[in-house]
């Protein structure tokens, strides 16, 4: 498409929008004139769905009207509520449904799969992670490795751009794989590196993985209900990820996890246990010895908690009458490539705004960050103090997410004016 810098073509591209209508679904912050801000932070927290507050208030009817009945009786039993859950987070990310599970929150689930995913030999004990992966990562595998008594600074292998470049290179993914060879024993990286907003090719480095013998497995924190996902398909191991950013779950919302149906019988495999896990058919006899449940359920530890599951229905719910993956793929590529489009006819120098998101369409999600080399916090403050919420990380990256669901054209265009402004001064 050839974008052009009108708010006339912005208004046009919203009303040819299949998907307009569905950011009246959605309650927007008011920015500082009182009018609605400019939220392009769908990245760290998504908006809340009009529809959440009741969803969790028919849980609240349940639990007092109910109370501990309400595991059994209504047309919510809790004691079945995350199963709800299963076939429309299967469909997200390209899973069979008794490959995914809705529990906990991301970085439990990291540890509880690791547990059984990363099982280090005495020749066979190296982790393989992109440099600079979010903070819960690198702690979640410097103290995995401990736990097996080794030391991160040899176990762990980190992934970095060659120099002058921000983000990696499959080639040189897939090299320093083939490098470490028989040593590696798991691969753990984001599916989109929160900081580049890369998107790492995911079927590539598996298939690399598992050509020497290595377990793989992706954090999806960024890549959930942001970009399409074929986990099955692409034969990953294990994954997990947060709702609570694309998939407008709340703040802290319950988390989800995957495991390959090659594993789905395996009650051998290692791993923590809890009540919930244990097979379904048993776990009310109350007895000894552990019998996980088949698939991904058998990595439960505790029930649900059925607010949060409440909550993360109503927002699977707009992703399932919005079709699905396709059409708000469809909308984000447009949305991010216009906002890329307003931000590079600025002509800014590189000395001064870079976009380290790469420019393919088909290496980034919704997500745009731009490198800022002087003043970038005061453009973040000024940013804000527009009505344009954006999300800040140190040193001087400011991200900016147009997200399909709730955000419009005209969104994407009045950022670009008041970048626009700033680029001026």
């Amino acid at each position: 498409m050839t974008f052009e810098p009108t708010l006339d073509f912005a208004r046009q591209l919203d009303a040819q929008d299949p998907l307009h209508a569905f950011r009246q679904q959605f309650h927007i912050p008011p920015g500082p004139d009182g009018q609605e801000s400019l939220y392009f932070c769908g990245n760290s927290l998504g908006l809340q769905p009009r529809t959440a507050r009741a969803a969790a208030e028919q849980q609240f009817l349940n639990w007092q009207e109910r109370a501990v009945e309400g595991h059994f009786t209504g047309n919510t039993p809790w004691m079945h509520f995350h199963e709800r859950l299963t076939e429309p987070t299967a469909r997200i990310v390209g899973a069979k449904p008794i490959e995914v599970v809705v529990m906990n929150n991301l970085t439990t689930n990291l540890h509880l799969l690791l547990i059984s995913f990363y099982q280090p030999t005495p020749t066979r004990y190296k982790v393989l992670m992109e440099g600079g992966a979010f903070p819960s990562d690198q702690y979640a595998l410097e103290t995995q490795v401990k736990l097996h008594c080794l030391d991160p600074d040899d176990a762990i292998v980190e992934l970095v751009p060659r120099a002058g470049e921000h983000t990696l290179r499959t080639e040189d993914i897939i090299a320093k794989i083939n490098e470490l060879g028989e040593s590696l024993c798991t691969i753990i990286m984001g599916g989109i590196n929160y900081y580049t907003g890369q998107v790492y090719d995911m079927a590539a480095i598996t298939q690399a993985g598992h050509a020497v013998g290595a377990m793989v497995g992706f954090d999806l924190a960024h890549a959930a209900g942001n970009i399409p996902l074929h986990l099955h398909d692409w034969d990953v191991d294990f994954a997990c990820w947060c709702t609570y950013k694309y998939l407008n779950s709340g703040p802290g919302g319950v988390a989800g996890a995957f495991v390959h149906e090659r594993y789905a019988d395996r009650p051998d495999l290692l791993r923590l246990a809890g009540w919930w896990g244990h097979d379904a058919a048993a776990r009310f006899q109350m007895r000894k010895g552990f019998q996980p449940s088949r698939g991904a359920e058998g990595w439960q530890l505790s029930n649900g908690a059925v607010l949060t599951l409440a909550v993360h229905e109503a927002g699977l719910a707009m992703h399932e009458a919005a079709g699905g993956m396709e059409p708000l793929r469809r909308k984000s590529e447009l949305l991010t490539g216009y906002l890329e489009f307003l931000i590079t006819r600025l002509d800014l120098p590189a000395s001064r705004l870079e976009i380290i998101t790469p420019r393919d369409p088909a290496q980034r999600g919704c997500q745009l960050s731009l490198l800022v080399h002087q003043n970038g916090r005061d453009l973040f403050e000024h940013l804000m103090a527009v009505g344009v919420i954006g999300d800040w990380r140190e040193p001087n990256v400011i991200r900016l997410a147009p997200v399909p669901l709730y955000n419009t054209f005209e969104d994407v265009y009045r950022v670009g004016e008041v970048l626009a402004q700033w680029a001026s001064q």
